[in-house]
């Protein structure tokens, strides 16, 4: 008798993912669906939750060219938080500049209580016996404890993208969990959207520029 597919839900943190294990490589116009695919070949994929927020500057096309890239694929849903100007003052030792010593720096909100959000509603609604979480904010730590509270049935494992020890210690989140791994950058080269990517509609998306800073 074949073994039944585990039903998973997986839910990255859009810059936890970037700055952990993308950031400085080529392999930025990630296919997410063929990647975790790679990943998890028996598992029984349910949707992939992508979450993050839209940056301002340059690199804003090139981020929007990426979301178009994912909605091309369904199970891939991004969820947009936003980022907000935080006052902050400087607190560089020594610092001899005479002016104001506050200063405007943007501050990304709603991801980590998006995620939480989901995770909650998602095992609420009975979408999956699986929760696959990447990343490696201990912010999330509540929300994996109230899940495995309230449904002990349900498995979660947190991959943390990581390309360096200390991004990848997560010692909270990883006790929080029923398991957890570093999510394997081996599998990025082979999991990357080709050149061009139709759009749905008749049209491409141009390949997305892979600026070392993005």
């Amino acid at each position: 008798m074949l073994a039944v597919k585990p039903r998973t839900a997986i839910y990255i943190d859009g810059f936890n993912l970037y700055y952990g294990a993308l950031k400085g490589t080529p392999y930025k116009w990630l296919d997410l669906d063929r990647y975790f695919r790679l990943l998890r070949p028996n598992d029984d994929l349910q949707c992939i939750r992508y979450f993050t927020a839209m940056v301002n500057g340059p690199t804003r096309p090139n981020q929007e060219t990426y979301l178009r890239a994912l909605a091309t694929t369904p199970l891939v849903t991004p969820i947009l938080g936003k980022f907000k100007n935080k006052r902050v003052k400087c607190a560089l030792p020594g610092c001899s500049y005479s002016g104001s010593r506050f200063f405007q720096t943007p501050e990304e909100k709603r991801t980590d209580v998006n995620i939480a959000v989901y995770m909650l509603d998602d095992a609420y609604q009975d979408v999956c016996d699986h929760m696959l979480l990447v990343s490696g904010d201990s912010d999330l730590v509540p929300a994996v404890r109230t899940v495995s509270m309230r449904f002990p049935a349900k498995q979660i494992t947190v991959y943390v993208p990581a390309q360096h020890p200390t991004r990848g210690s997560a010692v909270e989140l990883r006790t929080a969990a029923n398991r957890s791994r570093e999510l394997p950058l081996n599998l990025l080269p082979h999991a990357q959207f080709p050149p061009t990517v139709s759009d749905g509609a008749g049209g491409l998306i141009a390949k997305l520029a892979k600026p070392a800073s993005w």
